[in-house]
């Protein structure tokens, strides 16, 4: 598995520029790009990349997309004067030729290119270009946009010729919609092209038809191209996870790509003039690891827009810091998904089910009368001088923006454990564990007995049990302590040392512990409190009491073909932990699990973007042979594996439905359809 992750960055870049006044193309700015590098060098992150030289793009790879005379135009502005410069530039949508665009363009598609070789070869793991010009909205003969040259679709051109990939998922979190790449790819059917943005039934610019969320595709395309529309600003974090629990990683997970190409626009958080959306950078980060647990870790991230200078830094530092491995900060705000985010994302489910297995079984259904449609008529018949007033408050945010930011990223950003992860056990032991994994002195014998009379004398009967609830104790007060991240242990009672590691942890402080349990449970600690949330994941129905929102119990048993197990995580286990918000996540592994390695490892993996990355495991010792698998997840050293991809059995589908039914009024972010009941306007 390659580690490491590439940063590619060339000054040259910044010498485009506009030369006359453009009010709607002022704002791409050279600043961009070095602003958002000065950026990642305050944090620390320069030095922790491996940095790539850029080269230009050839000629050859330009023309993998896009046509000869659109070459030549671009080649010809570089001995131009500014007369002639700003006269061909007029022939084009929202674009500005400088002598030195073609240039900077070329390197743009150059960087795309390094990065790409850099991760197929394997000497980095993954990465991230920092380009201008950007690329998502040129087309095959035409600059679009502030784009000349389509760096992304070049780079999964290139990708598939060079190295022969079949399937290549592109994913465009710009505020934008990347008309050029969806015109490029919509009757590939290698190209999973998913976009998000803002799209106001049609009143945002680009302004198409076609950006809605019934362009699937054509021909042998259809159902790989993803359009969800936002149809109203002020989108938040919640919404954008919404679109990737109930949209995006389904289809993505079953798409199973061999690489992952971000069209990566930040003009979709805070403060973007372009964007006028909410979402705040650490959202990114979350983003950022749930695409890391895909095609084998092999993810490039690519720059495209983003015009508030300090939300465009520190939202490239939130993904930078991720593909490096830090644990990812605790996501803010309500965990609740608006109603007309929840309207398009309801739309597009209804658009794909005739594409794609895992909607198969799904209730969708098309919804025609949107709560955005009303605002739009207010909007037609409203004052201009009011909407100028408004743009005028919006370009005097900027500096509140600036200030919350710098609040916000000091409440939400934390000194990374030294550990990453941590376990006992006896010598040599380690070897078969993967890097990075520490091991911790056991604790004495005398100093178990006293914490275990002091506090834990009613759960625990035997002194057998004491040795291994001495393991939980070390382990799990390293992690309270943040000396490390993430540790794992053998328990010959993984369900009483789950227990007295979840009223250990309430003990020390912490309001919400996530308790998953992957077995027969024997023991169910008290959750009406509300400090612990379990979810007990058997073959058997757990008997509980009806009405407690903090115990769940979840029918399954793993198909024994494949895994069935990513509808089950992306479609009710992420969205009730994301709606919880713990500060530690405990994993528990008991007897008669009904789970495989590859389900146990997508579990671990995907809750590790949780709780500031604090997962404790514990396995019973029994099921030993899963140690090295889930220490890999924890260290998150490689991507687990999945094992094959099985469509949920109708049966299944309803299980989980009949669970979102029942839990979604309580955990907001399981709600996927209207009738599912909004609470948030």
């Amino acid at each position: 598995m390659a580690s490491g992750t590439a940063l590619i960055y060339d000054e040259e870049m910044t010498t485009h520029k506009l030369l006359w006044n453009d009010p709607i193309c002022d704002i791409e700015v050279p600043e961009r790009l070095s602003s958002s590098y000065e950026q990642l060098r305050s944090y620390h992150l320069l030095e922790r990349c491996v940095h790539l030289p850029v080269r230009e793009g050839s000629e050859e790879e330009i023309l993998l997309v896009h046509s000869l005379e659109h070459l030549e135009v671009a080649k010809s502005t570089q001995t131009m004067n500014e007369e002639e410069l700003k006269r061909v530039s007029e022939n084009y949508d929202a674009f500005f030729f400088h002598p030195s665009t073609y240039h900077c363009a070329r390197l743009a598609v150059g960087a795309a290119l390094q990065l790409v070789d850099a991760v197929m070869a394997g000497k980095v793991r993954n990465g991230m270009a920092l380009v201008r010009p950007p690329g998502h909205h040129s087309q095959r003969n035409a600059a679009n946009g502030f784009c000349l040259f389509n760096n992304v679709a070049i780079a999964a051109e290139y990708a598939k010729l060079k190295y022969g990939l079949q399937r290549i998922l592109i994913v465009d979190w710009d505020v934008h919609h990347g008309q050029g790449t969806q015109y490029i790819f919509e009757e590939d059917p290698s190209v999973l092209y998913f976009s998000w943005h803002r799209y106001e039934h049609q009143e945002f610019w680009p302004s198409l038809k076609e950006s809605d969320y019934d362009a699937v595709g054509l021909g042998k395309g259809k159902g790989f191209n993803i359009n969800l529309p936002w149809n109203k600003v002020g989108m938040g974090n919640s919404d954008y996870l919404a679109a990737f629990f109930h949209v995006l990683l389904p289809m993505a997970f079953e798409f199973d790509p061999e690489l992952v190409i971000v069209s990566s626009g930040y003009d979709s958080g805070i403060g973007d003039p372009e964007g006028q959306m909410n979402a705040t950078p650490e959202v990114f980060a979350h983003l950022t690891h749930f695409l890391m647990q895909l095609a084998n870790g092999k993810l490039c991230v690519i720059l495209e827009g983003g015009y508030h200078l300090k939300s465009l830094g520190e939202s490239v530092c939130m993904t930078v810091r991720t593909l490096l491995g830090d644990p990812v900060p605790q996501i803010t705000g309500e965990m609740a998904p608006c109603l007309s985010a929840v309207e398009s994302i309801q739309n597009v489910r209804a658009a794909h089910k005739p594409y794609w297995k895992w909607l198969a079984y799904e209730d969708t259904s098309f919804l025609q009368n949107l709560s955005t449609k009303s605002h739009l008529l207010k909007k037609a018949n409203s004052n201009p001088s009011t909407e100028d007033a408004s743009q005028i408050t919006n370009n005097n945010n900027t500096v509140k923006v600036e200030r919350f930011l710098e609040l916000h990223m000091k409440n939400i950003l934390f000194p990374v454990p030294p550990i990453k992860t941590a376990t006992t056990g006896s010598e040599g032991s380690e070897h078969f564990l993967p890097e990075h994994v520490q091991l911790v002195k056991e604790m004495d014998e005398t100093e178990i007995k006293a914490l275990v009379s002091g506090f834990y004398a009613d759960l625990v009967k035997e002194d057998k049990t004491l040795l291994s609830l001495g393991r939980t104790f070390v382990i799990l007060d390293k992690i309270l302590k943040k000396e490390v991240c993430n540790g794992i242990a053998a328990s010959p009672t993984a369900a009483l040392s789950a227990a007295v590691a979840l009223r250990h942890s309430v003990r020390f402080g912490f309001q919400r512990v996530l308790c998953v349990f992957v077995g027969d449970m024997q023991m169910i600690p008290n959750t009406e409190d509300g400090k612990m949330l379990i979810i007990n994941i058997c073959e058997k129905e757990q008997s509980r009491k009806t009405g407690c929102k903090h115990y769940i119990s979840l029918n399954w048993k793993e198909d024994a073909g494949g895994n069935d197990f990513f509808s089950a995580v992306l479609g009710f286990i992420l969205p009730v932990a994301y709606s919880y918000q713990p500060d530690l996540t405990v994993i528990a592994v008991g007897p008669n699990r009904s789970l495989g390695i590859s389900g146990i490892s997508l579990l671990i993996a995907l809750l590790r973007g949780l709780a500031e990355s604090r997962v404790f495991v514990v396995i019973e010792d029994t099921e030993i042979n899963l140690m090295q698998s889930v220490a890999k997840a924890l260290v998150g050293a490689s991507t687990p594996p999945f094992g094959i991809y099985v469509p949920p059995t109708q049966e299944k589908v309803n299980k989980i439905k009949a669970l979102r039914d029942q839990f979604q009024q309580e955990w907001k972010m399981l709600q996927s359809s209207v009738k599912d009941g909004i609470s948030r306007n």
